[in-house]
């Protein structure tokens, strides 16, 4: 994959970059109807609505299952409200979502689809890609 600019930052965007827990140490596991996971996908809609209030416009993903995705999809969600924020997917490997369960490479491509901007750290894994 190369890298992909569809519509560019501005210099004055502040920028927020998330990242997190992944499924495994999550208390709801890869259950997303779970209450807890409910509660923590209207924290992110919140925080980020909030923090969209005070300037912030350019949101970076690191696009890895659980936290990473569910912040992205916030984005995207609230895009419909604020269609100039930006969603930069920064993705340390090609392949990143190749091992994964067919749900959550669909859900990852979609990501990567929907992207204003996607950033590709490597080509092949290596140790150094994932810093």
């Amino acid at each position: 994959m190369n890298n992909i600019i569809r519509r560019r930052t501005k210099p004055s965007y502040k920028r927020c970059a998330f990242t997190g827990y992944r499924p495994a140490k999550m208390p709801f596991g890869y259950n997303e109807n779970d209450p807890r996971c409910i509660e923590l996908k209207k924290r992110l809609n919140d925080m980020i609505r909030d923090m969209i209030g005070k300037g912030y416009a350019h949101f970076l993903s690191g696009g890895a299952q659980s936290t990473d995705c569910l912040a992205a999809e916030a984005v995207l969600d609230l895009k419909e409200d604020f269609p100039w924020i930006l969603l930069e997917m920064v993705i340390p490997f090609d392949g990143q979502a190749d091992r994964w369960d067919k749900s959550y490479q669909a859900r990852h491509a979609r990501l990567l689809h929907e992207a204003d901007i996607v950033t590709v750290m490597s080509h092949e894994y290596t140790k150094s890609c994932m810093f």
